[in-house]
């Protein structure tokens, strides 16, 4: 009997919406340091050692006013959050932080689809060692190319990052949607299958038949672990890939053709659903930002 080939949850993802870290801080923070949101970034702290008591000024998406982090952990922000490390004035913690950068910003899926901040102590997730270990020695002393290969060390922890989240979504306290659905091995299989392929004739029947379940249990477990229903799902995911193809400058009709539609109303009516704005009202008002 052959072995059935384990399921890749993320690749879809991360090939369609990357995730990109830029290293700007490695080395102690003294007193109090304040970083500021921008949009469609977040952030990857990792306290190397030493105490971190952690504020959020603006107490958005149910985040703590005030945190104590105690030992060497991971702080990752997936959305921009005003945040402030205060630490001690002389000797202060140890910490290399990156910038993330996400594909469509607000609109990136990952970034939507999980908790304004996730704490994990290092120790918790397994694997992370080996790449912590690679990014603190080329920031720990400058040579040449740092910088450049610090940013691809800070990804590759970002993924090991979010591969963990999606195989334990109930310790980093993900709730439902994106990850929770496919952190269920039945989910799972459908969503990747969507994710790959966004043009495909889904229906329910299909859907159903790609998780092996009945269309009755296959809604309601996804309403319930994934938010809402297959068919927004599915047009969500379409309407994201749309946006990130307007913005290279792609033209809705082939974009319509891409994504499984009809023809380019089809697909402005699903947009303008989702979206508030036809295609070409969307990328005119991006293009003035």
């Amino acid at each position: 009997m052959s072995a059935v080939n384990p399921l890749d949850r993320l690749s879809g993802l991360l090939e369609r919406f990357r995730v990109r870290a830029r290293l700007f801080h490695s080395g102690p923070l003294c007193g109090v340091t304040q970083f500021a949101p921008d949009a469609g970034q977040g952030f990857l702290h990792v306290l190397r050692r030493g105490e971190l008591e952690l504020t959020h000024p603006d107490a958005v998406d149910g985040l703590p006013t005030h945190l104590r982090v105690q030992a060497p952990a991971v702080l990752f922000y997936p959305r921009p959050v005003a945040h402030c490390f205060h630490n001690p004035p002389v000797d202060g913690s140890d910490f290399t932080c990156a910038t993330l950068d996400f594909d469509g910003g607000a609109l990136n899926p990952l970034a939507r689809g999980l908790p304004a901040l996730i704490v994990l102590p290092l120790e918790k997730v397994e694997g992370l060692d080996a790449a912590l270990a690679l990014l603190f020695a080329e920031t720990d002393r400058v040579r040449c190319g740092q910088r450049v290969l610090a940013d691809r060390l800070f990804d590759v922890v970002c993924i090991q990052l979010l591969r963990w989240l999606v195989d334990h979504p109930e310790d980093a306290g993900v709730q439902p949607g994106l990850i929770a659905g496919l952190s269920d091995p039945r989910l799972a299989r459908t969503m990747v299958a969507v994710h790959e392929s966004p043009g495909a004739a889904w229906t329910l029947d299909t859907m159903a038949a790609r998780a092996g379940m009945s269309r009755s249990a296959f809604a309601a477990a996804f309403k319930q672990i994934v938010g809402q229903t297959p068919a927004d799902y599915v047009a969500d995911w379409r309407v994201s890939l749309a946006q990130t193809r307007l913005r290279e400058g792609r033209p809705i009709q082939l974009l319509a053709e891409e994504l499984g539609y009809a023809g380019p109303s089809a697909l402005s009516r699903v947009f303008k659903e989702r979206t508030g704005l036809s295609p070409r009202d969307w990328r005119k008002q991006f293009e003035m930002r």
